[in-house]
């Protein structure tokens, strides 16, 4: 690998690790979840990021084996491992509790910001997995034996930040459902309303043409402004107590992505683009210029360059 290419792939984790810090925040993690979970809908975001998000969250990687049974009750896995399923990575996990018909029931839930929303195979069984092993990973940490009654509900949520146009500023979300085929019968829900996936989808509006979590996020992760106006907005439109940790966060988001689209402009310069031409996205693919920028100075459209990197064995 190049010096440039390891430079460009160091900068994109450098900038992948400061959009984590960013969301693991708890003033952003609340508006995510009071916008994309019916637990919080009507809570106060206060009351969401001081009393019901618990601990700290989790954006390491540590290495968890599901199989061996040990009392990790109160401990945090952001990674699974089984020899038979592989790997698995978090981006960010944390539990939190939620008022419930006058109780608190435990949630865990997972945060995961996505760029690439067509990695060569359907992002939702992605998720469906990440679920599933949110899922199979409480045996032996939350519950032992036969006690499946004490299994907790998972929610995995995905900021995608370059949706295809048909998927641009939607919020979806799947989950068990009972469906009777014969007779009425119905199951107390909490039996079985254990998996729910969230998809938040943004796009290539500006912050300011859009309202709620969606004009947060765009604005955060999206958004052509400085540093100090992310913070301004944060803190007086959207009520978020600016700490040092999502100060730090911020800023580095906003330099880490400067010198990306510095870079970008300079390669663009330096070679004198002849647009559209497939082997000047292969160098750019190779040189990790992340995708919306490729299509920023190629003016080819996500999908192609999409294509390109499928066909190239690039993604």
């Amino acid at each position: 690998m190049s010096d440039s290419a390891q430079q460009a792939k160091a900068q994109k984790k450098a900038y992948d690790e400061a959009c984590k810090r960013v969301l693991s925040e708890r003033g952003i993690m609340a508006h995510i979840l009071k916008a994309c979970t019916e637990e919080f809908k009507d809570c106060d975001l206060q009351d969401i990021a001081k009393r019901y998000i618990q601990g700290e969250p989790s954006i390491s990687r540590i290495a968890v084996e599901p199989e061996a049974i040990s009392p990790r009750i109160e401990s945090e896995q952001t990674e699974d491992k089984s020899g038979a399923e592989g790997t698995v990575y978090y981006d960010i996990r944390f539990h939190a509790v939620a008022p419930v018909d006058g109780r608190l029931i435990q949630l865990i839930i997972n945060l995961e910001a996505q760029n690439d929303f067509n990695p060569g195979y359907p992002l939702l069984k992605r998720a469906v997995y990440y679920c599933g092993r949110m899922i199979s990973s409480q045996y032996g940490t939350v519950f032992v034996k036969s006690h499946y009654e004490k299994i907790q509900k998972v929610y995995s949520i995905w900021i995608c930040t370059m949706p295809t146009k048909k998927w641009e500023y939607n919020i979806s979300s799947y989950q068990l459902t009972e469906k009777h085929l014969i007779g009425y019968t119905q199951a107390e829900r909490s039996h079985y309303d254990l998996i729910n996936i969230v998809l938040v989808c943004l796009g290539s509006k500006n912050h300011k043409q859009l309202k709620g979590i969606l004009r947060l996020l765009n604005m955060l992760l999206l958004d052509n402004i400085s540093s100090q106006e992310k913070q301004e907005l944060l803190s007086k439109e959207f009520n978020v107590t600016m700490t040092p940790h999502l100060e730090k966060g911020v800023a580095a988001m906003c330099n880490l992505s400067e010198g990306i689209e510095r870079r970008g402009e300079r390669r663009g310069e330096k070679r004198g683009w002849n647009l559209g031409k497939q082997d000047d996205v292969l160098e750019m693919l190779k040189d990790g210029v992340p995708f919306e920028k490729i299509a920023q100075y190629t003016k080819l459209s996500l999908e192609a360059i999409a294509d390109i990197a499928k066909q190239n064995k690039l993604i």
